[in-house]
């Protein structure tokens, strides 16, 4: 009898504490990141979990009664296979209610399975190759394509007055897009491509590909390279090759110029003209909002692009969250996605219905100092481009 007692009461204290934990994980919408947290593209995981946090930080970390948890995983790099296995633990481990993030395409690629197979809603925050929300129903974009960004930019430079163009990428997804948008819009446009050339996407030297294109004498080189260290590789080659003093202009996407590391570009960069869907000079309210909040979390470095990326990924969280009234349901999760509107620090964004792509404008900036500080400053609009890799479809 004293034993069955004992028995009973410890099972009734088990379950006593176990009520709290319970209830915790009830009351949780745990969100799962994966993102390049260190390595080569650090900086990517870096500003695209502040942009997350700094949501976080205005709007406060409970939605519909629920609290929002962040769970980073830390890929390290372009590494397929560890953001798979990084994804299913998310999964099964976490049982996490959405999955984020993503610097990089490989990596947003290797999960698609994994997201259709769970069905979790998973939100690229940055990953910029075209055909990535084709693989999988749960996959959702609030970034950017690279052909979106970049074919407006071919346009601009040929009714500008550039009429041959060198066409330089990085060798993967993102690089590939970026050359054939601009191919395509460039000589749509009446203008030519001289030659092409695509360049490794890690540890590459920039200096025989410049020189290359300096003996080609086009008019400008069209450059699409990863943000961060490999922007800042390629205009310091630029630059000590002296393709400016050559009379060849730089013309790039936003990569190239972002707002992490221009001050790094030094007065190289002054000039060079880029096409993007974000640039911290841009005036708004909801940008101020957006600059102060990341400030309040990290004081040290500029938001980017990718940095909103998370903010923005955090709003529609937040807002599908409010609208299932804290029961988040895959299916009507991605259904409210569909065609969600939001007052991003870029501008106004719009996920297409169809494709589950952004739809965003796109500004022709240009490369000033504004205070002492270099600024990608905006002065032309593309208002509401879709994807064209996928509207040629």
């Amino acid at each position: 009898m004293i034993r069955f007692q004992r028995r009973t009461a410890l099972i009734a204290a088990a379950l006593v504490t176990a009520l709290p934990i319970h209830a915790f994980a009830a009351n949780t919408i745990k969100v799962g990141i994966i993102a390049e947290m260190t390595g080569a593209f650090a900086d990517f995981g870096q500003q695209m979990t502040t942009g997350a946090k700094a949501y976080m930080k205005e709007h406060g970390d409970t939605v519909a009664g629920k609290k929002i948890e962040l769970i980073i995983k830390d890929v390290g790099g372009p590494a397929p296979d560890v953001s798979k296995r990084l994804a299913q633990e998310l999964v099964v481990k976490d049982n996490v209610d959405f999955i984020a993030g993503f610097g990089l395409t490989p990596n947003a690629l290797a999960v698609a399975p994994i997201t259709t197979e769970a069905k979790k809603p998973t939100i690229i925050m940055n990953a910029a190759t075209s055909i990535i929300t084709t693989k999988s129903p749960y996959l959702t974009r609030v970034s950017m394509t690279l052909p979106q960004v970049t074919a407006p930019l071919g346009d601009w430079a040929f009714k500008n007055g550039i009429r041959k163009v060198y066409i330089a990428v990085a060798d993967y997804g993102p690089g590939y897009d970026a050359e054939g948008a601009f191919k395509k819009s460039f000589t749509a446009a009446g203008g030519q491509i001289v030659d092409a050339v695509r360049m490794p996407l890690t540890n590459p030297d920039y200096g025989p590909f410049v020189q290359r294109i300096k003996d080609t004498k086009p008019d400008a080189v069209f450059v699409f390279v990863p943000a961060g260290e490999s922007a800042v590789g390629f205009m310091k080659a630029y630059a000590e090759r002296g393709l400016a003093a050559a009379g060849i202009k730089l013309i790039a996407t936003g990569d190239m110029t972002d707002d992490g590391v221009i001050d790094a570009l030094g007065n190289s960069a002054v000039g060079v003209i880029t096409t993007h869907h974000y640039s911290a000079a841009h005036e708004s309210p909801e940008n101020k909002a957006f600059l102060a909040a990341y400030a309040a979390i990290d004081a040290t470095h500029r938001p980017n692009f990718m940095a909103v990326g998370g903010y923005d990924a955090m709003a529609m969280i937040y807002s599908v969250v409010k609208q299932l009234n804290g029961n988040v349901d895959p299916d009507k999760a991605m259904a409210l996605i569909k065609g969600m509107k939001i007052a991003s620090p870029r501008g106004p964004i719009e996920i297409d219905a169809e494709t589950r792509d952004v739809t965003q404008n796109v500004y022709v900036r240009e490369v000033k100092r504004v205070n002492g500080k270099l600024y990608n400053v905006e002065f032309f609009t593309t208002p509401s481009v879709k994807d064209p890799g996928k509207e040629a479809k």
